[in-house]
């Protein structure tokens, strides 16, 4: 197995780590601070919203990265210098990823607790912003996860959505050099999905990964094999993400139930293909995996003649859980250091500059640290 396909290869063996940025998240600085981290820390995969800016600062990211590989080795974390895929994700259609809340800020009473602002994981929502006065949603780094609507006692926050205009897909695959692609469906939505796959499959051939990421819901398993019948040319590798519960990963240990379970159902389905997990996961996730024996252990992995055999075009059903996406609990992991970052900016009054993280080392290796705290749960057995 060549450097290049190193992320397959945690795949094959059951130790995929990927961080999902968001697909609606599209704060630069951020997008780029938490692909370096990750990447040092030894991801397999980098999920960013489909857009060039973004898609651009997170390959800023990874040749950062790969200057800093032997630093990152002598440290002890995970990176080897094989860059992670960097996938973009998709939508066939309405979808709580693909979307951002607003409000009219005016309309708010001055005597409102805020708790909008105190539930936003992101930190998205400001009142009389530090930078410009401003007061209402940094549009950049909302990525949808809703939790501020429920609580706004006068609702005036709603959201607005978009989605995929499948004729720009194929320019934005071919011009960018993304590695992979993950496209978002939902039961009910065949057509569209076809529509979809038909502007993206020219080039199928040159991405080494496409994953379809689908929640729960009734005729589920008999909707992804029809998906699966229906994609032509067949994927170098495929993945179904199972996701559990969307955008809740930092909330508590207990969500993270719900991708494990949805987990179970896709894998006793034994549908060609990889299933990794997603929607709820965090710290419990891999502990929760090894307790129910879903996850392969150090004895099951196969001979090093094997490991080093290239992966089949379309692998057979996996007989344990291939790998994990963390999104929200990922992120609000390295909150505390990207806020320092943000705040070293904003307090740089004299020069008007963006500070990047390699740029402060300690600030570097503590994000560095914290992401390995993450990413080592799964790599362990690897590590060993």
């Amino acid at each position: 197995m060549t450097d290049l396909f190193t992320p397959l290869q945690s795949l094959k063996e059951g130790h995929w780590f990927k961080l999902i940025c968001g697909a609606s998240f599209q704060h630069l600085p951020a997008v780029r601070s938490l692909t370096l981290a990750y990447t040092l820390a030894g991801a397999d995969c980098i999920d960013v919203a489909a857009d060039p800016a973004v898609i651009a600062a997170a390959q800023a990211a990874l040749q950062v990265a790969r200057n800093l590989a032997k630093e990152a080795q002598e440290r002890g974390f995970g990176y080897k210098g094989n860059l992670p895929f960097l996938m973009v994700s998709l939508n066939d259609g309405e979808d709580p990823h693909f979307r951002k809340a607003e409000f009219n800020a005016t309309e708010c009473p001055k005597d409102c607790p805020r708790p909008c602002e105190k539930i936003c994981p992101a930190q998205a929502i400001v009142f009389n912003g530090i930078k410009d006065n401003y007061s209402g949603v940094v549009s950049q780094k909302c990525y949808g996860c809703g939790r501020c609507i429920p609580v706004c006692p006068y609702d005036i926050i709603y959201t607005s959505s978009y989605m995929s205009t499948p004729g720009a897909i194929a320019p934005l695959v071919m011009s960018t050099g993304v590695d992979a692609v993950e496209i978002h469906t939902q039961i009910g939505r065949f057509a569209e999905f076809q529509r979809l796959w038909q502007a993206i499959s020219p080039w199928v051939d040159r991405l080494k990964l496409v994953a379809i990421s689908c929640p729960d819901g009734e005729g589920m398993i008999d909707y992804l094999y029809a998906l699966y019948d229906s994609i032509h040319p067949r994927p170098n590798a495929l993945i179904w993400q199972t996701d559990g519960r969307p955008m809740s990963g930092d909330i508590g240990d207990g969500t993270t139930l719900a991708a494990v379970k949805l987990g179970q159902k896709v894998l006793a389905a034994k549908l060609p293909g990889y299933v990794q997990l997603a929607g709820g996961t965090n710290s419990y996730t891999v502990a929760k995996l090894k307790a129910m024996g879903l996850l392969k252990e150090a004895g099951e992995q196969e001979s090093r003649q094997e490991e080093l055999s290239p992966l089949p075009p379309a692998p057979c059903p996996s007989a344990s859980i291939s790998g994990v996406a963390y999104g929200s609990y990922a992120r609000v992991l390295l909150s505390p250091i990207l806020e320092q970052l943000e705040n070293k900016e904003v307090s740089n009054t004299n020069v008007k500059a963006t500070i990047r993280l390699e740029e402060d080392d300690v600030l570097l290796w503590q994000a560095v640290e914290l992401a390995h705290s993450l990413v080592s749960q799964l790599k362990s057995q690897q590590e060993r």
